[in-house]
């Protein structure tokens, strides 16, 4: 029962962790994320798996970071569940960035994951083809509420004063 709630606790709270106090804030303030993850011109099967480009290997140890406090903090409870827990959480981050090498979730796979709101491979693509999408690393029930605080935040992110700067400049020329 302790290794089962110490593993369900790395997965669940570390994935709320990360999209919650790394992702979001990266999406919305920063641009290591954006530039590593984001950028269309890097294959993302390399950057979440054989990169060793020193930025690449930062952001994705600032994703980790929570998982990793998390699993420290119930190391107590079962230190095998910890450590279980940030074992599948790694293996889901490999197998998430699979569509760009072929794969295709099979049914059987997308019939359980699905009501476990699992992110599937095909989920993650969505990201990586737009940024402002599919939020959660492992689950994605925290995709709305993520998308819910960009968008309650995003009057505070350089992108959205960028843009409005933009708009403010063009304005004059239309009149």
């Amino acid at each position: 029962m302790h290794f089962a709630a110490a593993l369900l606790i790395v997965l669940v709270v570390g994935d709320f962790a990360s999209t919650f106090f790394y992702h979001v804030p990266q999406h919305l303030w920063f641009t290591l994320h954006l530039r590593t993850h984001h950028d269309r011109r890097r294959s993302y099967w390399d950057h979440a798996v054989i990169s060793r480009n020193p930025e690449v290997l930062l952001d994705g140890f600032l994703g980790a970071v929570p998982y990793l406090i998390i699993a420290a903090l119930v190391w107590q409870v079962s230190w095998p569940g910890a450590l279980l827990g940030l074992a599948l959480g790694q293996l889901h981050v490999w197998w998430r960035h699979t569509t760009e090498l072929g794969w295709k979730t099979p049914p059987a796979v997308r019939a359980l994951a699905r009501p476990l709101q699992i992110v599937l491979p095909e989920d993650h693509d969505g990201h990586h083809r737009n940024p402002d999408i599919e939020f959660g690393d492992i689950f994605r029930f925290y995709d709305a509420p993520a998308r819910a605080l960009i968008a309650k935040l995003a009057p505070t992110s350089r992108r959205y004063r960028n843009a409005a700067l933009r708009r403010s400049k063009r304005a004059p020329a239309r009149a």
